[in-house]
């Protein structure tokens, strides 16, 4: 299909620099996981698949600078989480195989409007207002595993204005890296392109506007972004 074919003008590809080098990353979709590691009122859970949401390619931006608040919410919060970037699709993908499917690694902040987000969950409801907002997905450059490999261990931190909200590591996940992609390819077809946030651990709270966001993973990357004023409209 050409150009001209459209209708409109097609949007533009959402992309993410490849570390190292001038080349990017394409954007295909962004599942994300509810719960992946022990937060304090789920220590004697049963351990049971979390559930995922999803966030549009274009709420991905580069993790540098800034980060507008976003309108509708009064509790903007972020969550430090690793971030898989899918280089092979597939489906019903193996877990011994799983991992041959995964291009890379990077650190990503899950920006969620939590009160949004809590009043979604006490009706029942999808999250999606919460969570699939305009830039609610800064990411930093992606890591190829052919030169990291796949970091079982590492610790994953966030800290507002130098204070320290969330530390856990990589180990702690409920769930690996390898059983999130295999799970994930038994209820749809897993394509190239597509990213993963594989959860986050406890100490989310609101941010305000001026307040330094710095996190990372050790072994993959570090980010430091700023959140802006909120909006006027």
């Amino acid at each position: 299909m050409i150009m001209n074919d459209y209708v409109i003008a097609p949007p533009a590809v959402s992309s993410l620099p490849v570390d190292g080098s001038t080349q990017r990353f394409p954007v295909a979709r962004v599942f994300c996981l509810g719960r992946n590691y022990l937060w304090g009122d789920a220590v004697a859970a049963p351990r049971s698949f979390p559930l995922f949401f999803m966030k549009p390619a274009s709420a991905v931006v580069e993790a540098t600078a800034r980060v507008d608040f976003p309108v509708q919410t009064d509790e903007f919060c972020p969550e430090i989480e690793l971030v898989v970037a899918i280089g092979i699709g597939g489906v019903d993908i193996p877990e011994a195989r799983a991992l041959e499917h995964v291009w890379g690694y990077a650190a990503g902040l899950d920006m969620t409007r939590r009160d949004l987000q809590m009043a979604a969950k006490a009706a029942g409801q999808p999250w999606e207002a919460a969570k699939a907002f305009d830039a609610s997905a800064p990411v930093t450059a992606i890591v190829p595993s052919a030169r990291i490999g796949h970091p079982q261990q590492g610790a994953l931190w966030l800290a507002v204005n130098g204070v320290e909200r969330q530390r856990s590591d990589l180990e702690a996940q409920i769930w690996s890296v390898a059983e999130v992609v295999s799970q994930l390819s038994r209820s749809l077809r897993l394509e190239a392109g597509d990213l993963i946030m594989t959860g986050t651990p406890p100490g989310v709270e609101p941010l305000q506007p001026g307040d330094l966001i710095s996190a990372g993973i050790e072994g993959i990357a570090r980010l430091q972004v700023r959140v802006g004023q909120r909006p006027t409209r």
